[in-house]
């Protein structure tokens, strides 16, 4: 089968195209994916672990069809269904014909868009799930405060939380992105560039930054008393994983404050794609490339500001 490739280490990697890989065979209770698209997260290139897997295939978003099941596989998945998937980052390889997915990594696409579409939503669709529902806690009355808001997770969040959970939405994006953000749901818009932005707000009881750094900083300076921060910034601020407090804590002690990083959840993914079929929260634009054209696709999802997600076409190739 065809596969994706990084090569090198990481302080000099290499995206490369392998025509000659071997297909894998679902054990226990996996399902074997014929993949159509795949999604590319950029940063991907400098995580650790594929640089540690054999095969040096990337890739963690897919769609496609199942084409295989494992011997003890007892959910309701059949050979023929459509469906997306997060494969867990430890495991990846889904830059390929054909995937290995466990039983909590994959569920039913959506019927309303293609496979393409599709590929580019599990990471950003459950990270912006995850943050507001489970981490921020997130209710109607709730005025929440969006960093990043036209990223993949900034766009979807913006969306499921007015649209889902009927909250305020405060974004924070480039003014150019301003109209559609509006046209997406949000009540307000702030412009990153322009100086003291952070003073234009405040009282804010849900703070989802998916920045990072010195937007994380400034967040502590809108949050209500009470209220929640919720980051998925990388790198990582230093109090992350249990590695102590943050700093701006002792200013603000009945903040609750949060660092994550997403995991597979197959119920949550299939939940996520009912909003998709229901109309109320819009899939991401995205730009395809034909396999061929890895690199090509690889360096433009490592470009910022794009507008559109990255899916490297496997059906067509």
């Amino acid at each position: 089968m065809k596969a994706v490739q990084i090569l090198g280490d990481v302080s000099s990697p290499t995206i490369a195209t392998n025509y000659e890989m071997n297909r894998p065979t679902p054990k226990n209770a996996e399902l074997l994916i014929r993949v159509h698209a795949a999604g590319i997260t950029g940063d991907e290139i400098i995580w650790p672990e594929p640089y540690s897997r054999a095969t040096r295939i990337p890739g963690h978003d897919i769609s496609g069809v199942v084409s295989e099941i494992g011997p003890d596989y007892n959910g309701p998945l059949e050979v023929g269904h459509e469906v997306f998937a997060l494969i867990s980052p430890d495991h990846g390889e889904g830059q390929a014909d054909y995937a290995i997915c466990s039983a909590n990594e994959v569920t039913k696409k959506p019927k309303s868009i293609s496979h393409q579409e599709a590929a580019a939503l599990p990471i950003p669709l459950l990270t912006a799930w995850e943050a507001l529902s489970d981490h921020g806690k997130i209710k109607s009355d709730m005025k929440v405060f969006i960093t990043g808001a036209s990223g993949a997770v900034g766009i979807l969040a913006v969306q499921i939380a007015k649209h889902w959970f009927h909250a305020h939405v405060v974004a924070l994006a480039s003014s150019q992105t301003h109209e559609s953000l509006r046209h997406m749901g949000a009540d307000e818009v702030l412009d990153y560039k322009v100086a003291g932005w952070e003073s234009q707000i405040q009282g804010i009881d849900l703070v989802f930054d998916t920045v990072g750094g010195e937007v994380l900083e400034k967040c502590w300076e809108v949050v209500a008393d009470t209220g929640v921060i919720v980051t998925v910034g990388d790198p990582a601020p230093e109090w992350a994983f249990g590695r102590g407090e943050a700093v701006e804590s002792a200013g603000h002690p009945g903040v609750r404050y949060k660092h994550f990083i997403v995991s597979s959840n197959a119920e949550r993914l299939g939940e996520c794609g009912e909003m998709i079929d229901s109309g109320s929260v819009k899939p991401l634009m995205v730009k395809t490339y034909p396999f061929a054209e890895s690199a090509k696709a690889w360096a433009a999802a490592r470009q910022r500001g794009r507008g559109h997600k990255i899916v490297i076409d496997f059906a067509s190739a």
